[in-house]
């Protein structure tokens, strides 16, 4: 498994290497070994979530301590989004984007103090979270997905979002909050 750093501070590429044969393939999904190599946190939780052509997800973080997390796409393809959220950070404010899919198994290593959000790019999109502490609605953090300070590039009409991203904030209001 290859380990890529991305250019936000902190963010790990996880890059495995599917086993492919006239059964199929067969893919290792997750190595605690490599994960404590890296200095990834212990994981408590795992969630998945499933959306359909076009959705979108996000941008969700939390306050307080954070939250790390691994994330993949166990089916179809999503083009996910990381906000740097830490105001110490030299990419504060920067965005960065990755295509997780189920033909190259990448995961992304989120560390605390981003935002994440993702569009699923086909017909179904399962995307699995990995996640180092028990969610706390009381710590929610979301930002709307189309806030013109952040600028990012979606690449698909929207089709379908959660009355919750709908109602989000915006970044300038979510920043003066951290």
């Amino acid at each position: 498994m290859q380990i890529l750093p991305a250019s936000l501070p902190g963010v790990l590429v996880f890059r495995p290497t599917p086993h492919r044969d006239d059964r199929g393939l067969f893919v290792r999904t997750f190595d605690l070994a490599l994960a404590r190599e890296q200095g990834l946190p212990e994981f408590v939780q795992d969630s998945q979530s499933r959306s359909r052509l076009g959705t979108i997800r996000g941008l969700h973080g939390r306050s307080a301590a954070g939250e790390a997390k691994l994330v993949r796409c166990a089916r179809g393809a999503v083009h996910d989004v990381l906000v740097d959220a830490r105001p110490d950070s030299p990419m504060f404010g920067r965005h960065e984007v990755f295509r997780l899919d189920d033909e190259t198994f990448d995961q992304l290593f989120v560390p605390p103090g981003l935002l994440h959000g993702f569009q699923a790019l086909t017909e179904t999109s399962d995307v699995c979270y990995r996640i180092d502490r028990p969610h706390d609605p009381a710590e929610d953090l979301a930002v709307r997905f189309d806030d013109p300070d952040l600028d990012i590039r979606w690449p698909l009409p929207v089709t379908a979002m959660s009355e919750r991203d709908r109602a989000a904030g915006s970044w300038r209001a979510v920043r003066d909050r951290l």
